[in-house]
């Protein structure tokens, strides 16, 4: 009987009714104050700067493909390559296309379709010249690719999960950058645009509950985290945000927004996915054991869910660090070919912010586990209502026992 009862409610552990209205009421006023951000700080169309021009009047972009690449060049060199015309003009014209050294070593080959600028006072024997691959088609097959390997392994929580993350790159493009752009303050921007991303990744994803809640909390308790210790720690390492050809590009064109604001910002929101992913994870750990221990109190139930945040922690100090690694790994190269220590490494340029934001992001991750599990650790409550019957049962089991003998 007491095996059946304690069957009947593994997979829940129900919180107690004043634990769910203060968890709710939290949520609520989060929810309400990051609509107040949103239209507080959502620019105008007269506050927005205008968009600059990608290309110089009387250029187009054409599109052509590369049938033929000289054997001889040398590294260092530009080459002229044969390729074919595929849009314009030049459709289905034999033109040649002068590639820059970096791209001619090992960046072109026959069958690629490459963009190309066209002039119109230059003449018809000058050669085009090498503006970018088009990705358009290989990016697109592999999107769809990405979502049927999604919907094979997750499911439907899967495509949720990818509906959830569009919804976070749409308030990336239509309030973050814009607000940005109009003045005003990138931290608070970063702020307001990722709590409003949390929502829908959470609860598209994984459905609405007081465990995806509590989650939820723990989420907006490492931003908090984050966002106070990038502050603190900003400017005593001396992160101007200027490191980098595009924040160069953005100061000359922009001189009125902030570098190291912007920076901070992207340290922001570059921690805020995986720190949803400790939250959620952590808050089912608690969900779990609390089914499966219904007596076991509080702080059995926190300690036995902190070891796995510290195995997840564990995994946490070297998952941003090695994402950092793979992608500026020309950057590390470069900087390895110097004559440098390697702390001096670590502490100049470009590299100094990236492991400026590894370190404040984790930082928030790792803080973030025993908040969340502390809060689910006193939500996940067993009622006084699913302990009696077990009680009872063990006594009526021992009542029957004592009457046989």
């Amino acid at each position: 009987m007491a095996s059946g009862h304690s069957h009947s409610h593994r997979g829940r552990a129900p919180a107690s009714p004043r634990s769910r209205t203060v968890l709710i009421s939290l949520t609520v006023a989060l929810l309400l104050l990051t609509i107040f951000g949103l239209i507080r700080l959502w620019p105008d169309s007269d506050s927005r700067p205008e968009s600059a021009a990608l290309l110089a009047p009387g250029v187009e972009i054409l599109s052509v493909e590369v049938t033929a690449i000289p054997g001889d060049t040398q590294p260092q060199e530009s080459m002229l390559v044969e390729a074919t015309g595929r849009s314009g003009d030049i459709r289905d014209e034999n033109v040649q296309v002068e590639v820059t050294p970096e791209i001619a070593a090992d960046g072109i080959h026959t069958g690629d379709r490459i963009r190309v600028p066209a002039i119109d006072e230059a003449g018809d024997d000058a050669p085009y010249f090498y503006f970018d691959h088009e990705r358009g088609v290989p990016l697109g097959a592999l999107f769809v690719l990405y979502l049927l390997v999604v919907a094979l392994v997750a499911r439907g929580a899967g495509l949720r999960a990818v509906l959830g993350l569009a919804a976070g790159v749409a308030i990336v493009v239509l309030f973050m950058l814009p607000a940005i752009l109009a003045g005003e303050d990138a931290v608070l921007v970063a702020l307001v645009g990722g709590s409003a991303m949390i929502f829908p990744c959470v609860y598209f994803a994984h459905g609405i509950s007081i465990r995806t809640t509590t989650a939820v909390l723990g989420t907006f308790g490492g931003i908090a985290i984050t966002v106070v210790a990038a502050l603190a720690a900003g400017r005593p390492a001396g992160m101007t945000g200027t490191d980098g050809e595009a924040a160069k590009l953005l100061a000359g064109s922009n001189p009125e927004v902030s570098l190291s604001a912007v920076f901070l910002a992207g340290v922001i929101i570059s921690g805020l996915g995986a720190l949803n992913d400790v939250t959620i994870t952590q808050a089912s750990s608690v969900w779990e054991l609390r089914a499966a221990m219904p007596s076991a109190s509080r702080w059995t139930v926190f300690s036995s869910a902190m070891r796995i945040g510290r195995d997840h922690i564990a995994s946490t100090v070297y998952t941003l660090a090695y994402a950092y690694i793979g992608s500026a790994l020309p950057t590390l190269l470069f900087a390895s070919m110097l004559e440098r220590s390697f702390l001096g490494t670590l502490a100049a340029g470009e590299i100094a912010a990236e492991v400026f934001r590894t370190l404040i992001a984790s930082i928030g991750l790792v803080l973030a586990i025993p908040l969340t599990t502390g809060i689910a650790a006193l939500l996940a409550t067993s009622t006084g209502a699913a302990e009696k019957p077990v009680r009872k049962s063990r006594r009526q089991m021992l009542e029957e026992r004592l009457g046989v003998l």
